[in-house]
């Protein structure tokens, strides 16, 4: 926690925070106010499952071409223009009037969030040193997961108060305030920032400057992000499964009302929100007290996965609101713990391409989040059974375990 309190770097680091906070918030939304809006526009829950996929089409196109606009043009005016266009989107969504323009204000929140985490991490290998990689990375996502929790009861709060079109408008203005402050604040360039100096410097990075690399060897790069891609892919089955369709399966699978699945969905994301903060400070400690990425990263992965599959096995017979969600939790913590040391790989792999190497990565997780709404809903629609779409989540895990083997984070990329 020390890396918030050095000056400019700790400011710029909780500006990351803050952000990964908003776009959870703004991309999970939908699934806490898919009670109102399903029975106002008269969805079926396989439309439902397009509305939750839609952002993940742009989403993932701009995985690889957003990473690609932070390296050549920087984190600065790149997140700043994310930043209008998701908060623009979030407030449209509240404006939609059917099926036709909630998918449409979906596709353009894709867009807006696309590059954000490549940029993000192409940021922080600027901004952060390289012994405190992973604990950027996990306490961003932990943020993130935050943002996951605390969606469900202030999102369920708002719709008393302002309707859920009106949540999602006081939404898209936070985000629109948060990208001025960004585009205010950060400098691609830590020692161009009035607030960083020479012990700071000494501490960061040698400066790679915007567009210094000319071209991205693409090939060799996307051979060796190929295996961390897949890995990344099987993880976000899970997520996306979680991130969609947890406040539904609460709801429905237990009868509840909505008050109390929006208490239990809180419980299963907040597992997320403390894997996540662990997961970076055991990577970096592993690091520390071995020398080794393969300990620090994968082997980590390999572990959480591993245990998050082991957790999982409950939900397929348990019949009890809070064993269900202890079970959740407990799948989602693991699954979180390998986020810290995913996201330290495109920069251990490849420092000069950070945002790229992690665009690549991100584009399993994004096409994840186009297959598995869309298949959970349509399970649920042909067979009543809310339980059988998590065997899919079971699946892809264990495959992962089995694929992270092929992952080389001590090989860096020869840029």
């Amino acid at each position: 926690m020390r890396l918030f309190r050095t000056g400019a770097r700790g400011n710029v680091l909780l500006l990351l925070c803050l952000m990964y906070f908003i776009t959870y918030i703004d991309r999970v939304n939908v699934s806490s106010a898919a009670a109102a809006f399903k029975s106002e526009l008269g969805l079926s829950n396989t439309q439902l499952g397009l509305v939750f996929s839609a952002f993940a089409y742009p989403y993932l196109v701009f995985q690889i071409i957003g990473g690609w606009f932070g390296d050549k043009f920087g984190a600065r005016w790149t997140l700043t223009i994310c930043g209008i266009v998701w908060a623009a989107a979030t407030v449209f969504t509240g404006l939609a009037g059917g099926l036709t323009s909630l998918i449409a204000a979906r596709v353009m929140l894709g867009f807006g969030e696309g590059a954000t985490f490549p940029v993000a991490t192409r940021a922080m290998s600027a901004w952060i040193p390289e012994t405190k990689l992973g604990f950027a990375q996990g306490i961003t996502h932990a943020c993130a997961r935050i943002g996951n929790a605390l969606t469900p009861p202030l999102v369920v709060a708002l719709m008393v108060l302002v309707t859920w079109r009106g949540s999602f408008i006081i939404l898209g203005v936070i985000s629109f305030f948060w990208a001025l402050v960004w585009g205010w604040y950060f400098r691609d360039n830590p020692g161009s920032h009035a607030g960083v100096g020479p012990a700071d410097l000494a501490a960061l990075p040698a400066p790679r400057p915007p567009g210094a690399r000319k071209s991205v060897p693409w090939g060799p790069l996307l051979k060796r992000m190929a295996p961390v891609t897949f890995v990344y892919f099987c993880y976000g089955w899970t997520l996306w499964t979680f991130l969609s369709w947890v406040p539904q399966f609460m709801l429905h699978n237990f009868n509840l009302n909505l008050k109390n699945s929006a208490v239990f969905s809180t419980l299963v994301f907040f597992g997320g929100v403390l894997g996540d903060a662990l997961g970076g400070v055991v990577s970096d400690w592993l690091l520390r007290r071995t020398g080794s990425l393969i300990r620090a990263r994968r082997d980590l992965v390999v572990f959480g996965m591993a245990c998050s599959l082991a957790c999982s096995l409950p939900i397929l017979f348990v019949h009890d609101p809070l064993v269900a969600a202890l079970s959740l939790s407990g799948t989602f913590f693991f699954a979180e713990l390998t986020i810290g040391p995913m996201w330290s790989i495109p920069m251990d792999i490849a420092p000069g391409f950070a945002g790229t190497a992690s665009g690549v990565m991100n584009t399993g997780s994004a096409l994840a989040a186009i297959v598995s709404p869309v298949v959970f809903g349509v399970v649920i629609d042909a067979t009543g059974n809310w339980t059988l779409p998590f065997i899919g989540t079971m699946v892809l895990m264990a495959i992962g375990v089995a694929a992270a083997f092929l992952m080389k984070p001590d090989r860096a990329f020869a840029d």
